[in-house]
């Protein structure tokens, strides 16, 4: 199976190649709409289906944007993120895409299996470092071919700006499933990087980033045993059929959840209409009269509607009312 993905190094010099007219853009969108033949290697079938690569697909649409609201706030400068590709890859075809140097963050998802890699472009790291520590304006790429490593400052700097965006992979994926994003390691160097076999099928997300008009990437490599158990959560059906039947655990669930909730009862014994005058030379012993009859049932309010007729009584040297018909709350006639 040929590779599909290019390395960064590719993928900059086409940007260049286009922006410079090297390439004629007609005879890409020619070659583009010209129907093609891609190879399929039946030794590593593609693991996930269309529908839920379009759920991935929503999932990491918000997660760009709260990438890129972030960095924005971060930097201090307008940074804006979007999706280029989904693939689905091998872990040895991610590794030999990313440059030989770059920032690597290998986390986990709890209590999701496997370890994740989030990867940030070296141009972008070092432009973030130098944002960071009070520059201006960003540099080019082209200072930055000659660094070969990040000193313990620059690490620690990109450290912070990780765990922010590891924040905001969290953040995305709540709506699917509650996740407790840690970061496990930094690593700098792809090929050191043991955390899964060569042919074990992941899935690669290629984020655009765009820092004043310069183009650069991040990546997030993701292994397939991450989705095995939230397959049925990534399922359109899932989410929108309305026609599911209400389980009757969860039944229990809500009725258990209910019966802590407090509501206010009261019982109304009548109404009765004074002066101000009257009200104030009342003393103790004075009798006022209701509008209702003593052999007449009282109603019982629950949170001011009338759900009940009731009888008073006592019980234990203590008021207490019969209930003795159900009037549903709407209204206050028998």
């Amino acid at each position: 199976m040929s590779q599909q993905v290019l390395s960064q190094q590719e993928i900059d010099a086409l940007l260049v190649a286009m922006d410079s007219g090297e390439i004629d853009t007609d005879e890409v969108e020619e070659e583009r709409n010209t129907p093609k033949v891609k190879s399929y290697d039946f030794r590593r079938p593609v693991r996930l289906s269309k529908e839920y690569l379009s759920t991935i697909t929503m999932v990491f649409e918000d997660f760009s944007k709260l990438a890129s609201n972030l960095l924005s706030t971060q930097l201090r400068k307008p940074v804006e993120t979007k999706i280029a590709a989904i693939e689905q890859v091998s872990f040895d075809e991610f590794v030999h895409s990313v440059p030989s140097f770059t920032l690597m963050g290998v986390f986990k998802s709890a209590p999701l299996n496997g370890l994740q890699i989030l990867e940030i472009n070296p141009q972008f790291s070092l432009q973030i470092v130098e944002l960071l520590c009070g520059y201006t304006e960003v540099s080019s790429g082209e200072t930055m071919n000659s660094k070969s490593s990040f000193t313990d400052i620059e690490l620690a700097i990109l450290d912070d700006v990780l765990k922010s965006l590891l924040r905001s992979f969290e953040t995305a994926w709540k709506e699917i499933k509650e996740i407790d994003v840690t970061l496990e390691d930094t690593e700098t160097k792809p090929q050191l990087l043991q955390t899964m076999s060569p042919n074990e099928p992941v899935v690669l997300v290629t984020l655009q980033v765009t820092l004043e008009n310069q183009r650069t990437f991040i990546n997030m490599c993701i292994p397939y045993i991450f989705f095995e158990d939230i397959l049925d959560k990534l399922s359109f059906k899932n989410w929108f059929h309305s026609g599911k039947e209400f389980d009757s655990s969860e039944r229990g669930q809500i009725a258990h959840s209910l019966d802590r909730v407090p509501v206010n009862i009261e019982v109304k014994l009548g109404e009765s209409t004074m002066d101000v005058s009257d009200f104030l030379e009342m003393e103790e012993g004075d009798i006022i009269q209701l509008d209702e009859k003593t052999s007449k049932p009282l109603s019982l309010y629950v949170e001011d509607r009338p759900y009940f007729k009731v009888k008073p009584g006592m019980i234990n040297n203590k008021l207490a009312v019969e209930i003795l018909k159900f009037t549903g709350g709407e209204s206050d006639d028998e």
